[in-house]
Formats: structure tokens, sequence, C-alpha cells
């Protein structure tokens, strides 16, 4: 499964938007989704690759996971897949 595709998936759902529709250089804000759908849609994401992201809920600042665009995400993912299950 590529981690783009199944990242992009999980983020059109939870902003109902055809996947088709989710750029890139997106934001979460860009996609309108709120803090509670970020929070559902990491779930989501740890769920499909069996992985934990540290992510920090309350302060996404100071998180190590980088949530600024939709390509970050990705790159995060791949990483956090590439770390937990080499």
């Amino acid at each position: 499964m590529e981690v783009k595709n199944k990242v992009v998936e999980i983020l059109a759902e939870q902003a109902v938007l055809e996947p088709s529709d989710v750029k890139m250089e997106m934001s979460l804000e860009d996609l309108g989704i709120d803090s509670l759908g970020l929070v559902e849609s990491i779930f989501a994401i740890e769920e499909a690759f069996d992985i934990s992201v540290p992510f920090n809920a309350n302060d996404p600042q100071e998180s190590d996971f980088d949530i600024s665009s939709v390509a970050r995400i990705v790159e995060g993912v791949e990483k956090l897949v590439a770390e937990q299950h080499p």
C-alpha cells in the first residue's frame, strides 16, 4: 500500500472531499479539518499503518510530527513506517 495514497484517502474522508481534490501543498485548514478532525485522522493513520504517531493533540506545535501540509504528513508517516516496521 502506498503511504501517500492512503494518507490522502484518510484526510479526504475526514474533509468530506474526493481524494483527487486533496493537493500535497494544502494545509489541514485548507481542507477544512479542525483539531478534532485532525485527532481522528491521526488515529486512522495509526490504525492503517500500524504505527504510533508522536503527536501532542493538546499542543501540535510541540509535536515531532509536522502537520503543516499534506506533503509533510505523508513524509512523517513514511518515516514512521520505516522506523517502526524495518
